[in-house]
């Protein structure tokens, strides 16, 4: 609980504008954020990019945050930020149709590290479609619960289970 509170001491102090606040704020969750943002893109600069418009979005709508969970409405602004970029870019379907040809290119050893395996995963989480494969991200890589998904994606928490389940099997099919 004292966590929380803290969390809520520096929230106040980001609203009253103080930078030591905000400062705290991006020490807090930058990490996991930039790890969402990897995830989504697979490219560091490009996570380095939409971390920091983030954290100056955070800036200008810290004000509308009501309460609730703070981890799910940070995550609601950084999911948009994600779909802003998509949507401005006109990338989406490139980027997917990039990777799928890399991937075919690309020839995968019998026996592979761990470090192999996750890159393999990382490719595979590329073949997905966008909407699944940000269940996956929001669900194993930003560890949200199944109830905060599904506000953020302002669906029926039965439809988020669904699309995670289906994503999860064509994921393991994919990684065979």
């Amino acid at each position: 609980m004292a966590e929380n509170d803290d969390l809520m001491q520096i929230i106040a102090g980001c609203k009253a504008g103080k930078s030591d606040s905000f400062a705290a704020l991006v020490d807090k969750f930058s990490s996991r954020c930039y790890g969402y943002f990897y995830r989504m893109t697979g490219n560091r600069d490009l996570s380095d990019d939409l971390l920091s418009e983030l954290f100056v979005k955070l800036v200008v709508k810290i004000g509308s945050y009501s309460g609730g969970s703070f981890e799910s409405w940070l995550f609601t602004v950084a999911a948009n930020v994600f779909r802003d970029y998509l949507r401005t870019k006109h990338r989406q379907t490139k980027l997917l149709e990039i990777k799928k040809k890399s991937m075919a290119m690309e020839v995968i050893e019998p026996k592979q590290s761990n470090e192999e395996m996750l890159d393999m995963l990382q490719k595979q989480l590329n073949n997905l479609d966008a909407d699944t494969k940000e269940v996956i991200m929001l669900r194993f890589y930003s560890q949200m619960q199944f109830r905060e998904i599904a506000q953020i994606r302002s669906e029926p928490i039965g439809t988020t289970l669904a699309k995670l389940h289906r994503g999860v099997k064509k994921l393991r099919e994919l990684m065979e």
